[in-house]
């Protein structure tokens, strides 16, 4: 620790003034405080004597044997490496306390030969001595809170990558299992299956890969996770194509990998099964906010529709998933009827404006801890 103490109590104040019989006098004032003092008389003295330690507190007075007080201050070196420092100056002039704070007092007082001067400049000198404890402390604590969260990142960093390793195991295990199966039915539903833990990895990758850890955007969020389901679908319809327009709107990150699975299971029947004939067609997927605050995800296509209840084509897994998918989320999820194809609607509560704003000023209060 450089100077100071963790609770103040008996200081040792440096007091750097060429009047001898002021020294003398101040210096009891601070023994009656129960302070101690050292006394020089020039800048060069009060240098050395700084870098020798053991000063709490420093009180610098103006006027000095060829030079001024502001001389000390440009050598003295910056705030936090060395002790805190008190302006003592007999001019009014407010000009001079301003340009002694620019160069790095942290205080100042206005010496004349009134009682009330040595109270004020004790009381000065502890309250400079306090807030740079108080400082001090701060940044220790921020320093720690740096450390945690970079050992928390790490941490998270780590686990994400164990799990998408994980995630690629079983599907590669599922793979080799379809490849050695010879009943068509159980091959294809192996294969949908190893397509699910894809779709899975995908929303694990594209969630855990954001900036915000409560909340991610849903635009950037859906946007990202169906251009990826779009190309490693090419192989099972190469006609269809995806068409996206989504609308500012965030979620919360527990909930967010719900309403992924949800829209790669939407997208991935529609490539399926809407366009059974080569010349294809566009799987629209799209997200606004609803008058009274709700957010609406619509998966639709112009192909050849389903059943009116909306129960997809195949095991019929994917409608259970749907349905569970719903219930996490605690969405409300329907088929609109369409003249041609189909509308998938899912309708959930977002995040909130004030629970946005709440994000947004705890991002900014870790950004200012990390610089």
């Amino acid at each position: 620790m450089p100077f100071g103490s963790d609770i103040l109590g008996p200081i040792v104040v440096l007091y750097v003034e060429d009047d001898a019989a002021l020294a003398t006098l101040v210096g009891k004032a601070l023994r009656r405080r129960g302070h101690s003092m050292a006394h020089v008389t020039n800048s060069a003295d009060a240098l050395s004597r700084i870098a020798e330690g053991g000063i709490d507190v420093v009180a610098l007075d103006h006027t000095l044997p060829g030079e001024t007080g502001l001389d000390m201050l440009d050598r003295v070196g910056p705030r936090g490496g060395r002790p805190p420092i008190v302006y003592v100056t007999g001019s009014m002039d407010a000009r001079l306390a301003v340009e002694a704070l620019k160069r790095g007092a942290d205080d100042y007082v206005i010496k004349d030969l009134s009682v009330e001067f040595y109270d004020l400049l004790i009381a000065a000198l502890e309250q400079a001595l306090e807030r740079a404890r108080l400082k001090r402390m701060r940044a220790e604590s921020d320093r720690a809170v740096r450390e945690a969260r970079d050992r928390a990142e790490a941490l998270l960093s780590e686990v994400n990558h164990r799990i998408a390793n994980s995630l690629a195991l079983v599907g590669s295990m599922v793979r080799m299992q379809s490849s050695m199966i010879r009943d068509p039915a159980a091959r294809h539903a192996l294969q949908e299956t190893q397509n699910r833990i894809a779709a899975v990895a995908g929303v694990h990758r594209h969630l855990y890969t954001s900036a915000q850890t409560n909340m991610v955007e849903i635009s950037d969020y859906l946007g990202h996770l169906v251009q990826e389901l779009a190309a490693s679908m090419r192989g099972v319809h190469a006609g269809v194509w995806v068409e996206t327009a989504f609308e500012p709107g965030a979620i919360k990150t527990d909930k967010a990998v719900a309403l992924g699975v949800m829209v790669s299971e939407l997208v991935t029947n529609a490539f399926k099964y809407a366009y059974p004939s080569e010349a294809g067609g566009p799987v629209r997927v799209s997200s606004t906010m609803t008058p009274d605050g709700m957010a609406r995800v619509v998966v639709e296509d112009d192909g050849v529709g389903c059943a009116a209840d909306g129960e997809a084509k195949g095991t019929g897994l994917g409608t259970k998933i749907l349905k569970a998918m719903s219930r996490t989320l605690n969405a409300q999820l329907d088929y609109e009827p369409v003249a041609q194809g189909m509308r998938a609607v899912i309708v959930f509560a977002p995040v909130s404006t004030k629970e946005k704003s709440a994000e947004a000023a705890s991002a900014r209060r870790n950004e200012s801890v990390g610089r």
